[in-house]
């Protein structure tokens, strides 16, 4: 059985436009969902309305790791992710960004784990 660090460096393999891509979300774009949202929790909360923008949107942050420029700005555009799925692939991709949202998240304490503070003494 893998840790739960593994399966975040894995995430979920999805095929779009022809090219196998991985959609995993690390602290950039947890970052960047932030900024759009408000949180993650909203983030998620507006992707299970159905909203074809959240469902592009929240992939292109589980996608921007692939494509980074020098300076650490995404190279692929939401437009860009946008024109790599069909409407008949809506569910599919609904259902992989969750999956890989899911495996992101922290869901219980790690055993034996030290707490981190923002102030170490």
């Amino acid at each position: 059985m893998s840790n739960v660090g593994e399966v975040r460096q894995q995430g979920v393999k999805v095929t779009l436009n022809g090219v196998e891509r991985t959609v995993k979300y690390d602290l950039n774009s947890f970052a960047v969902l932030e900024e759009i949202y408000g949180s993650v929790d909203n983030a998620m909360k507006v992707l299970e309305t159905g909203s074809i923008k959240a469902v592009r949107t929240i992939l292109w942050a589980g996608l921007i790791h692939e494509e980074l420029s020098d300076d650490g700005t995404p190279k692929i555009s939401q437009i860009q992710v946008g024109s790599w799925i069909g409407l008949g692939d809506l569910e599919t991709i609904s259902k992989a960004v969750k999956a890989a949202m899911d495996t992101s998240t922290p869901k219980n304490k790690v055993p034996n784990s030290t707490p981190i503070s923002d102030n170490p003494q």
